[in-house]
């Protein structure tokens, strides 16, 4: 696949305060390919999550295009965002969020499950995928007996349980301590480079953003490759 998974094309985003305009995003474009790792850069309040929102068709944007594989999803409906989603976009974020009362393999198997998947599919997927992210020891465990780093290693592994083409990360080492940061990256990095998944991962930590194969700042509603 050679062509991009995620097109942006002049997207602007504006939010009302009372009367006032209050402009977070102008004219930002940006193209991801398969198996590329992109970061995003900038200060708590310039957009980066404002941006992986619009990416991740959490939210419209104001003007412009957003494309996931060539699809037009600016002014689809909400049930075609929802169905594109479920099948085409995983999602990390700073807080895990897993389900309590579920193990880390069933926590894994859910999208899969939700999406129609046979059991024993979606459980040999899960366990394929918390496998390869160090944690075929954890299986059965439920996350209250997970480390914080285990905990977001099979938050991962979920992003990419339904084989997704885009990856969105909101600072998903953010919440760790350096030493767990620096293994719960490593571990992602490899997890996307074997799916060959987009990645498009806002931090602000500079060293992991080095890592990368693009990195961005979002600097004055703007988009600026560094």
């Amino acid at each position: 696949m050679n062509e991009p998974v995620l097109v942006l094309e002049n997207v602007g985003r504006v939010f009302l305060q009372g009367q006032e305009k209050l402009m977070v995003l102008d004219r930002v474009d940006l193209r991801l390919m398969p198996g590329e790792i992109v970061g995003l850069l900038g200060p708590s309040g310039s957009g980066k999550s404002t941006l992986l929102q619009i990416a991740g068709l959490l939210e419209p944007p104001t003007s412009g295009t957003v494309k996931i594989t060539d699809v037009d999803c600016s002014k689809a409906r909400d049930a075609k965002r929802t169905e594109i989603r479920r099948d085409k976009i995983g999602f990390v974020y700073q807080f895990h969020h897993l389900l309590p009362e579920f193990s880390a393999l069933e926590n894994v198997m859910m999208p899969n499950l939700i999406s129609g998947i046979n059991k024993g599919v979606a459980r040999a997927r899960a366990t394929e995928l918390l496998t390869r992210m160090g944690l075929e020891g954890r299986l059965s465990h439920r996350p209250a007996k997970l480390s914080g780093g285990e905990q977001q290693r099979v938050a991962i592994a979920r992003a990419l349980a339904n084989d997704p083409v885009l990856l969105l990360a909101d600072e998903p080492t953010g919440n760790l301590d350096e030493q767990t940061a620096e293994l719960v990256f490593e571990q992602f990095l490899k997890a996307v480079r074997e799916e060959n998944v987009a990645a498009l991962v806002a931090t602000h930590n500079i060293e992991l953003a080095r890592r990368m194969d693009r990195v961005f700042q979002v600097r004055d509603h703007h988009l600026i490759e560094m």
